[in-house]
């Protein structure tokens, strides 16, 4: 009798969550290893007096997010997280990081006994004076025992378009990890899996802190020499980071996707660096920018390097970490974006 085929799900549809679906749509259809149809969780929103969902599953694009790229037709977008969510084996978290919780909230108990996550979220979250890791908070808040991560050089337009890229799955359960990479491979989405687990996921959330520098650095007009001793200064600290404050991190996975790869694609092309670029031009707020410029989708540099901060002044290491400092410091301390090179 042929094994059960794994229920997966898709929590979260935005820019980045809509081309993953893209992937894991094709990658199910005739699969031995997982259901055919994949239900995807969308916050409904109204286009044109349109239901985003309708759209989606009539017309099989996220015209909002994703436009102009098909979405196959065995994605079946949900609005009730719940539903979404119901006799789930996977849950692939692709939203903000700042509504994990709550959308956890809605979907715990409604997932299979033995489900387990992969969080595909770059950011982290704080309790107390305590950093924790995004796949910490899904797995205390749905009450599970494994949440994976997938991190990577992964502009999300650039993957929708099959431009060829790589990602990196860290993991604790390697089944779970092997399990993954089946899901996620093509021949344009190529997937190593690490057991790493703690590094990878810290590198997709760090980078975003050294990406803000970047973009300050294109804001001002300085040249690639500068944006490169940035993306330098921004490396050490995210390797110091990970070994010094989370007591891990192997030198070999900043090598991987997840790490100096993602780190540069971000740097040059990713939305923190646009904000950041508008930021130091204009001299608005974070979320002036983000309205202006994003189309409903958030930031994660700014907010991260606030963790960050508070967690490094409480150990008594700020001057540790200049970079993230004066990150942190320009974006809500008022510091002048031209006094970056001056503290790092």
């Amino acid at each position: 009798m042929a094994a059960a085929k794994h229920n997966v799900c898709l929590v979260g549809s935005g820019n980045w969550g809509s081309a993953i679906a893209r992937i894991i749509g094709e990658n199910v259809k005739n699969s031995d290893l997982f259901d055919n149809r994949v239900a995807m969780w969308v916050f409904e929103e109204m286009i044109d007096g349109r239901k985003l969902t309708e759209i989606i599953n009539t017309e099989h694009e996220n015209v909002k997010y994703l436009p102009g790229f098909k979405i196959p037709e065995n994605v079946v977008a949900i609005p009730d997280a719940a539903k979404a969510a119901e006799g789930a084996d996977i849950l692939i978290f692709v939203l903000p990081h700042q509504f994990v919780e709550g959308v956890c909230k809605q979907i715990k108990g409604h997932v299979n006994k033995d489900a387990f996550a992969v969080s595909l979220i770059k950011g982290v979250d704080s309790k107390g004076t305590g950093l924790v890791l995004t796949s910490s908070v899904i797995e205390e808040a749905l009450g599970i025992s494994d949440c994976c991560v997938l991190m990577g050089a992964n502009l999300a337009n650039e993957v929708a378009a099959e431009n060829f890229c790589e990602a990196t799955i860290g993991y604790k359960n390697i089944e779970h990890g092997k399990l993954l990479q089946s899901l996620f491979h093509t021949s344009y989405f190529r997937i190593a899996i690490s057991s790493d687990c703690q590094t990878v996921e810290l590198c997709g959330a760090l980078k975003n802190v050294v990406a803000v520098g970047a973009g300050i650095c294109d804001g001002l007009g300085y040249g690639g020499n500068t944006k490169a001793a940035i993306i330098r200064i921004g490396l050490k600290e995210m390797v110091t980071f990970a070994k010094e404050i989370f007591g891990g991190g192997h030198d070999a996975t900043f090598l991987e996707s997840c790490g100096v790869a993602d780190l540069v694609t971000t740097c040059y092309g990713g939305r923190n660096r646009k904000v950041a670029e508008a930021l130091a031009k204009t001299k608005k707020s974070i979320e002036e920018l983000e309205a202006e410029l994003l189309n409903g989708q958030k930031v994660q540099g700014p907010p991260t390097a606030i963790e960050v901060y508070k967690l490094l002044q409480s150990k008594g290491m700020v001057d540790r970490f200049p970079l993230f400092t004066t990150v942190y410091r320009i974006c809500y301390e008022g510091l002048p974006p031209e006094d970056l090179l001056k503290h790092i």
